[in-house]
């Protein structure tokens, strides 16, 4: 049967990878908290009340989309679109269509700073393909006024950006909770990863400064992959009841 993603796709690769994957919702993590529409996340209370948790099973999601047949994707696609759809029956509100984008630009854009900071820069091929992949999933999950390509998400993308973003008492809700779900030293490393990965907006906003040792960190990071040691790495960055979810990645990806 037909894959939903094609096998030699870039969006399969960074999705693959336990790393990438971090790093994705790593920056994600800095950007939800700044949304104008963030309090749709605080509606059912699961945002909170276990942050590191629902960043796991929204990765499950996503790659029950990518490394999966096109029916099984449409199945797990179809289950988000009755999610969304419960929660704003629930609330009596419609999540408004901008902040869909905004979530769906995060997570194209984030796939590519992670790529960057631990590998290089995408090609101009590998963005247009992982564009057209999310555009996909984009318009599956009933996200309207795409853009056509690439180039003209990277306009919308600084537009969203100029626009959505704003510090609020949800935004300090949600670190405070970071905090306390990482613990001290975990969480300042959550946050110096951050610095390097978010845009400029988000690093001002949330007075992120990078760390000068950190880029030299991730390089030797490489060093680490290199010589398989990235089980130990992740027992030192993830809480150790998370253990379990990461080994689940790499299961998934593997499949």
């Amino acid at each position: 049967m037909r894959d939903f993603v094609d096998r030699r796709s870039i969006v399969r690769t960074i999705w693959g990878s336990p790393d990438l994957i971090l790093l994705v919702f790593a920056g994600a993590a800095a950007e939800f908290a700044l949304n104008r529409a963030v309090d749709w996340l605080f509606f059912t209370g699961r945002l909170p009340r276990d942050p590191i948790g629902r960043l796991f099973s929204t990765v499950r999601y996503a790659q029950e989309i990518v490394f999966v047949n096109e029916e099984t994707a449409l199945r797990t696609l179809g289950r988000m679109n009755e999610i969304h759809g419960s929660v704003e029956r629930q609330r009596g509100q419609s999540i408004p269509d901008w902040a869909y984008r905004d979530v769906l630009y995060m997570l194209i854009d984030y796939s590519e700073r992670a790529y960057r900071l631990l590998y290089r820069p995408l090609s101009a091929s590998q963005q247009q393909d992982l564009y057209t992949v999310f555009r996909r999933i984009g318009e599956e999950l009933r996200v309207t006024e795409l853009p056509a390509n690439y180039a003209e998400w990277r306009g919308d993308r600084r537009r969203h950006l100029e626009r959505d973003l704003a510090y609020s008492r949800h935004t300090a809700l949600l670190f405070r909770q970071y905090r306390r779900h990482l613990g001290l030293w975990r969480y300042h490393l959550l946050l110096q990863v951050q610095s390097l990965l978010v845009p400029e907006e988000v690093r001002r906003l949330l007075y992120l400064t990078p760390n000068k040792l950190l880029p030299g960190l991730v390089q030797a990071y490489g060093i680490v992959e290199r010589c398989h040691l990235q089980s130990v790495a992740h027992s030192l960055l993830i809480p150790p009841r998370y253990w379990a979810e990461v080994r689940k990645l790499e299961k998934m990806a593997g499949t």
